[in-house]
């Protein structure tokens, strides 16, 4: 399958002004569709998604799909509909068309990419593009997306270990795991400075547990030295003390 990897541009300033000039348009758009067969609409929508034109490429491909949701070119149709839906930015709408094609067609050929797909949709809508223009941490942002993005791409290479989107997924996986651990360790940084101390030992040793590969374990063990230290539990700070100068010999908490 092809992939297209043109980028939307990124449109700033009022439409309302458009704003008849858009709806004449889509009407007649949708009156041109209406006196096409499915091929023509195909290539129509080929069209625009070769120009970049993704929502319209994603508005025809919607009405190719529903007009003949079991033509020959169903299939491709369904997988180009989930490029135009992600180009596009609707998220909801491209989750539901991958979980559409996945349950109608376990056993195609491109499933392993619609996994793909499902997983990068979801990475990407846990980001937030204002806090990432303005270099604003947000850690300590719910990472539910996050979680089910892993999930995603996990699944991808347990059941499609050979596949050519396999290994961008398990570099998507590493950059979540961090993405994860440092959400733990917001937290625990947030209970040590309400003084709860178990709570946020606990979360140091779930990164540590879960995350051993992530960037944060040396985050991870000073909080567990720290929070230990002020619990008085001198045998498990020790521990925790002697695995941080194993490790990293130059943290600050080594005394």
């Amino acid at each position: 399958m092809k992939s297209f990897r043109y980028m939307a541009p990124l449109v700033v300033g009022a439409m309302i002004s458009l704003a008849g000039c858009s709806s004449s348009e889509d009407t007649e758009e949708k009156a041109a569709l209406a006196n096409m067969g499915a091929q023509q609409m195909y290539e129509r929508a080929k069209e625009n998604m070769e120009t970049g034109n993704f929502t319209a490429a994603a508005n025809t491909l919607s009405a190719l799909d529903s007009r003949y949701p079991f033509g020959p070119l169903s299939h491709q149709v369904q997988l180009d509909l989930i490029y135009s839906y992600y180009k596009s930015g609707k998220i909801d709408e491209t989750i539901a068309t991958i979980d559409r094609f996945i349950r109608l067609n376990p056993n195609h050929s491109d499933v392993d990419y619609a996994f793909y797909m499902r997983g990068l949709v979801n990475m990407e809508a846990d980001s937030n593009l204002f806090q990432e223009l303005m270099n604003i941490d947000r850690a300590d942002r719910d990472p539910a997306k996050s979680r089910q993005a892993f999930d995603d791409f996990r699944r991808l290479i347990q059941q499609y270990p050979d596949s050519k989107y396999a290994a961008d997924a398990r570099k998507r996986m590493i950059f979540i795991k961090n993405r994860l651990a440092r959400y733990e360790i917001a937290i625990a940084r947030f209970y040590m400075r309400r003084e709860a101390f178990v709570a946020a030992a606990n979360r140091g040793r779930y990164v540590i547990e879960h995350y051993p590969d992530s960037d944060q374990v040396q985050h991870a063990l000073e909080i567990m030295v720290s929070s230990y230290e002020q619990l008085g539990l001198d045998e498990l700070r020790d521990n925790a003390m002697k695995t941080l100068k194993l490790n990293y010999p130059n943290s600050e908490y080594i005394g």
